[in-house]
């Protein structure tokens, strides 16, 4: 299927893609602020210019979009039929630079979380998202990966109660 908008409009929709100060990332912040955490935003000190920066707790926290940043084996990290090569370059590069940033940050002494835009969809996810992040924080583990699986809340009876509102 080709697309149905002409390459210039197409390239000013792509353009207008926030990169910064997502709903997932604005729901994070808020938050983190309310549990009386402090941060830094994009800060330019810290290699990778993580989502935000809390020097205080030496951590880095990235909020990450499935589909951009490909989080495996989630649903929303779909490919586009069309442009396959296109797409699966430049979804090669996301993850390697991530991989790399990482990998820089933990070498310096940072702690690195990645909080995955799936596990903020519903409010009761994101909630517990929040509270794992929190208690992340006041530990010494050097890593966190928070998802959609992670923050779904484990019944004893296995089924889905509570995801319903």
């Amino acid at each position: 299927m080709t697309d149905v908008f002409d390459p210039q409009t197409r390239s000013r929709i792509m353009a207008s893609v926030k990169q910064k100060d997502t709903a997932p990332e604005i729901a994070i912040r808020s938050a983190l602020h309310k549990k009386g955490f402090r941060y830094r935003l994009h800060s330019k000190k810290v290699y990778g210019r993580p989502d935000l920066a809390l020097p205080m707790h030496r951590a880095v926290i990235f909020v990450h979009g499935c589909f951009w940043h490909r989080h495996h084996g989630c649903r929303y990290a779909s490919t586009p039929s069309t442009r396959a090569n296109f797409w699966q370059a430049k979804f090669e590069a996301n993850v390697a630079r991530d991989s790399a940033v990482r990998g820089v940050l933990l070498a310096a002494g940072w702690r690195v979380a990645t909080i995955w835009e799936c596990a903020l969809r519903k409010p009761e996810q994101a909630s517990l998202a929040t509270e794992r992040l929190s208690a992340w924080l006041l530990t010494e583990t050097d890593t966190l990966e928070l998802g959609e699986v992670e923050v779904s809340a484990p019944t004893s009876e296995g089924d889905d109660a509570g995801s319903s509102s």
